[in-house]
């Protein structure tokens, strides 16, 4: 049927749609495109998501961080470039875990006075090389796929701070879900640096959207800025823009 190949073609493009937008380009009913995408699923051609559909499964298993940092390299080194210009001296911060922190560690100035508050123990090894950072590293239970940390311990700590910008890695964003991870654990731990944070800056490559994983973080109703690449689709960038979210696309 050439409705079904249309929307192959559009998945084929953006990885992820959603039913308005199908509704809008093959101008048929949503009820329409729905019984489509079960058909296409059936045949094991796409995924089924809240909304939309998806190339890929949207929900996410955890795999080990030695595997995710071989994942997307150049577009997580653009992206942390971009973070990396957000932070000014004399500040206090918050790194989340996740290899794009980890990344952002690495493009941090070497000189550059600052303060960071971290779950990661890889992100806070590698600050040990800046003298000038002084580090306060979460303690608690530790999560051997990701090098982190959870728990109530960190937790505590994180209750007693403010800090002015809270960087944080996802693993999946659903636009009507919200953030998630794949441990309910780190979602957790993710939603108290949310609360020590005046602002929450999201680190995501255009490959986690449209995804969700086990635990959710928060709403996007929380997220003041997202900064990822030029995979996003246009969709997806006009409903965050329209949030009021700051949307950097590198």
């Amino acid at each position: 049927m050439k409705r079904h190949q249309l929307i192959l073609q559009q998945l084929q493009e953006h990885k992820h749609v959603e039913v308005p937008a199908l509704c809008e380009v093959l101008n048929v009913s949503a009820v329409t495109i729905r019984k489509d995408l079960k058909l296409l699923e059936e045949k094991g051609l796409l995924f089924r998501t809240h909304g939309g559909a998806a190339l890929e499964s949207p929900y996410i298993k955890d795999r080990p961080v030695n595997e995710k940092e071989l994942l997307n390299v150049t577009e997580k080194t653009a992206i942390v470039s971009a973070a990396a210009r957000l932070i000014e001296a004399q500040e206090s911060v918050i790194i989340a875990s996740g290899t794009t922190m980890l990344a952002l560690a690495r493009a941090l100035p070497a000189q550059l006075p600052l303060t960071v508050i971290t779950s990661a123990l890889n992100v806070g090894m590698e600050l040990l090389r800046h003298p000038e950072i002084e580090v306060l590293q979460l303690g608690g239970y530790l999560r051997h796929s990701s090098s982190s940390v959870t728990g109530p311990y960190a937790e505590q700590v994180l209750a007693d701070t403010s800090c002015s910008k809270l960087f944080l890695g996802i693993d999946g964003i659903d636009l009507d879900f919200g953030l998630t991870t794949t441990n309910m654990g780190e979602a957790r731990l993710n939603q108290q640096m949310i609360r020590a944070a005046q602002e929450t800056i999201v680190l995501a490559d255009s490959s986690k959207f449209g995804r969700r994983g086990f635990g959710r973080i928060c709403g996007l109703d929380q997220v003041h800025r997202i900064i990822t690449d030029a995979g996003i689709s246009h969709h997806d960038a006009k409903r965050l823009e329209e949030q009021g979210i700051l949307l950097t696309v590198v």
